[in-house]
């Protein structure tokens, strides 16, 4: 490879960031999110001249990391986000946290100062030259690869390390420091002079984007190829195999608890098959709500501390409980510990689960395939049960608010009655999140996502955003003002790109779960998280007089919004008031509210006091 750094180009080079673009578009990528800098300055050039891959500038590198991380999780393909040096870099760190910790494949290019300045004073200088510090350090512990790029020869190299790491079970960020000079290197490939080979699709040969001395040719979206597997599969143990059928198939009872690997794999017709073949009851973890149709006479429910009493009762019932794409972390089997220790536990999966269980590791498709074909051909009906009946919450309602605000229940009943069945749907942390997650049926034909991974709030109106404009389809966002606060002003990112995402926020004035909290666990409630009233929809509309702005003070007006919303091509917004002392249907909070009469199951044969306390934080 030849480089050159000379003003006068020679001919047949390219940039080194010409050439990132290429490799972006050849991999399957179609959006590049991210915040701009003098140090990235050169990347965005690239992607604009280029012209396959979109550029979308966000507020803040966090959302843009959630943009990709949305986008990845929506389309089955690496979310690519890009930052400068210094607080540009540090700001992705939490996104990328959850992107790790959730195992979403997300590659991030973040710019560094020429190195020829490393350990001289230079601004933003995060080498660890010069008692500056180290940014590889910072993010190798959040990254399945992460490397700092010293010139363009290594870059060649790599590029396709860090592609396939992050899409290798498991998967997670990879990140590749770059020095602004080296991005601005000019390179000559050798034996590329020709356009490499297309890549195969299901329709046959699709053309990859030239590339060129002037940069790549612009080609359509929808023409891009489809990126190969990444990594060979691994073969499933054969022992293990038959131990987990001969334990399937000697069970009378089964519990299945599916989470987000179902939907990471795109396994859920090898889930529903499986199911079918065993007769068992399906439940899903919060994160997973979408991977099992919710209309189905199988489904259980939800796992877990936002769940439903029925995923414990089955649970009680069962002879084998199968995990399938789950490692089954506290969120997911808060309340369900005590029957977990009594049942027998088998787990699919490429990682081991965090209860004792036979697993069966490997390409969780694969697993799920290889199970059913070792089972009687014999489907039949799951036995009886109550199904997902949802906690009854009658909380207090303060009379300050009472008369203003729409009670959760009925909030979340407009948004589904509303909802289109091809959306997705991304739920933020909070009473809010609880409550979606505990009642709304996912839709059968998109996302329901909840960022559990970190479970950092305003993940969702990034997320939501990445998703819309990677899909086109209507996305709803559930928030609380909270998180809205946090991230909310990505709204504008929504209107500058007409992403089709409709945010719906329900604002209670409070950091509520937090003052709940309090109140329940620590004796009283603190004034901190109590806040003034504040009109979200008012400051919105006037912020952004483009953008369709309702302010629904009951669940009519709400759900006629989100109608209005969905007919719409850009996006729409909407605020209603809750009630901060509405206690949410969140396990570790129903010991307390049972005992002052606010909230009961509605299939819960137990007394307050024969409810364990649940504790999660």
């Amino acid at each position: 490879m030849t480089i050159t750094t000379s003003d006068e180009p020679e001919a047949g080079t390219v940039r080194l960031v010409d050439f990132v673009a290429y490799e972006l578009a050849r991999a399957g990528v179609t959006h590049v999110f991210g915040v701009g800098g003098a140090n990235i300055e050169d990347l965005y050039d690239a992607v604009h001249r280029g012209g396959t891959v979109r550029g979308v500038v966000a507020k803040h590198e966090f959302s843009a990391v959630t943009m990709a991380d949305g986008y990845a999780r929506t389309t089955g393909r690496l979310g690519v986000v890009a930052a400068t040096s210094g607080g540009g870099a540090m700001n992705l760190v939490p996104g990328l946290a959850e992107a790790y910790a959730s195992r979403v494949p997300v590659l991030a290019l973040v710019g560094q100062p020429p190195t020829g300045q490393e350990g001289h004073g230079a601004f933003q200088d995060t080498s660890g030259k010069g008692d500056s510090f180290d940014a590889g350090e910072v993010f190798r512990p959040i990254s399945r690869f992460c490397a700092r790029v010293d010139d363009a020869d290594s870059f060649v190299e790599l590029l396709p390390r860090a592609l396939a790491a992050a899409q290798a079970d498991p998967r997670g960020p990879a990140v590749l420091l770059l020095p602004k000079d080296v991005q601005q290197a000019r390179i000559r490939l050798p034996g590329r002079d020709q356009v490499p080979a297309p890549a195969q699709a299901s329709g046959g040969s699709i053309p990859a984007p030239a590339l060129t001395s002037g940069g790549p040719t612009p080609t359509p979206a929808h023409d891009l190829p489809i990126p190969a597997p990444t990594a060979p599969a691994i073969r499933l143990d054969s022992a293990a195999l038959a131990k987990v059928s001969d334990i399937l198939r000697r069970a009378d009872r089964i519990l299945v608890i599916a989470g987000e690997g179902v939907a990471a794999a795109d396994a859920r017709a090898e889930l529903a098959e499986l199911a079918r073949s065993l007769g068992a009851w399906v439940a899903v973890t919060p994160d997973a709500k979408d991977v099992f149709d919710n209309r189905d006479p199988r489904f259980a429910g939800v796992a877990g501390v936002m769940g439903h009493a029925n995923v414990e009762d089955c649970l009680r019932r069962a002879d084998v409980c199968l995990l399938v794409g789950t490692r089954l972390p506290l969120l997911a089997r808060g309340g369900l510990e005590q029957a977990l220790a009594a049942t027998d536990v088998v787990c699919l999966g490429p990682e081991p689960p965090f209860v004792s269980a036979t697993a069966l590791g490997g390409d969780l498709r694969d697993a799920l395939r290889a199970v059913t074909v070792r089972l009687p051909s014999r489907p039949h009906d799951c036995p009886e049960h109550s199904g997902p009946l949802p906690t009854v919450m009658a909380g207090p309602a303060s009379s300050a608010a009472r008369g203003r605000t729409i009670p959760y229940p009925q909030a979340v009943a407009a948004v589904q009655a509303a909802l289109p069945q091809d959306a997705h749907v991304f739920v933020d942390a909070g009473n809010a999140g609880a409550s979606a997650v505990h009642l709304l049926p996912a839709p059968r034909h998109g996302r329901f996502v909840v960022a559990l991974g970190m479970g950092g709030m305003g993940y969702t109106f990034g997320a939501g955003i990445g998703a819309a404009l990677a899909t086109g389809r209507r996305t709803y966002v559930l928030a609380g003002d909270g998180s809205f606060f946090m991230h909310g002003m990505e709204v504008h990112t929504a209107v500058e790109y007409a992403a089709p995402v409709t945010f719906v926020i329900f604002n209670n004035d409070a950091h509520a779960m937090c003052a709940l909290r309090e109140e329940f666990l620590q004796g009283g409630v603190r004034s901190d998280d109590l806040f003034r009233r504040t009109d979200i929809a008012a400051g919105v509309a006037a912020a952004f007089p483009s953008l369709d702005v309702t302010g629904a003070e009951n669940a009519a007006q709400l759900r006629n919004a989100l109608l209005r919303g969905n007919t719409g091509i850009g996006p729409a917004f909407v605020a209603l008031d809750c009630d901060p002392e509405e206690v949410p249907p969140f396990l570790p909070f129903q010991p307390f509210a049972e005992a002052t009469g606010s909230t009961q199951h509605a299939d819960s044969k137990e007394s307050p006091d024969e409810r364990r306390v649940v504790h999660v934080g």
